[in-house]
């Protein structure tokens, strides 16, 4: 288990990915001119899809069910969004967003399924999930293309992310640096990703 300063670095992880990822849904269902109670929900399944899947393949209580002001915090920011000029969104804010929730919920997903007994391989892709299932779900339920159907790099600044955290906790660095060094380092990947259009090669059969 973690100490005090640990589990705080893992707590901040788990609100920053839950935020950011509700941010993106909130967003999407803004861009599709879609109503406020529409918004609030993009925004809760987003932010806690992946979580909810990674807790109940690890089999723990689904975390946002026993913590009620983790929904509330998801249907503010809903609120928030729906409510301020759309320039305040313009851009690449959602893809940006998404690219935060990503690599921060890939490491916490990660540390969670440690903390619960689960070994190194499983875990990391439990990262994957946790990071990557808010922003299919959302894709799915807007009718677009799910980035994770695209070459586009996205899985893998997940996987780099939890693969990364995972090592330097073997090397012993502890959990603060290895967390933040493997959230950063995937939020990096995903950033380029976004910026230079990165991807990777596609199957061509024959």
């Amino acid at each position: 288990m973690f100490d005090i300063d640990n589990a705080l670095i893992v707590r901040l992880l788990d609100l920053v990915g839950i935020g950011v990822f509700a941010l993106s849904g909130a967003l999407m269902a803004v861009r599709l001119r879609q109503t406020l109670v529409t918004a609030a929900f993009f925004a809760l399944v987003t932010g806690v899809g992946g979580g909810s899947v990674r807790d109940l393949l690890i089999g723990a209580p689904v975390f946002w069910v026993q913590d009620g002001a983790i929904a509330a915090v998801c249907i503010a920011i809903a609120l928030v969004v729906w409510l301020t000029p759309e320039r305040w969104w313009a851009g690449q804010l959602l893809e940006w967003a998404d690219a935060v929730g990503l690599a921060a919920y890939a490491v916490f997903g990660t540390a969670k399924a440690l903390a619960w007994g689960v070994p190194p391989v499983p875990a990391l892709m439990m990262g994957v999930i946790t990071g990557c299932v808010g922003g299919t779900i959302r894709d799915v339920l807007a009718g677009v293309p799910s980035i994770i159907m695209r070459p586009e790099v996205y899985v893998t600044a997940a996987a780099l992310a939890s693969g990364l955290f995972l090592l330097l906790q073997w090397l012993g660095t502890g959990t603060p640096v290895a967390a933040a060094t493997g959230a950063l380092a995937g939020f990096m990947l995903r950033g380029a990703a976004i910026r230079w259009s990165l991807a990777l090669p596609t199957y061509r059969g024959q």
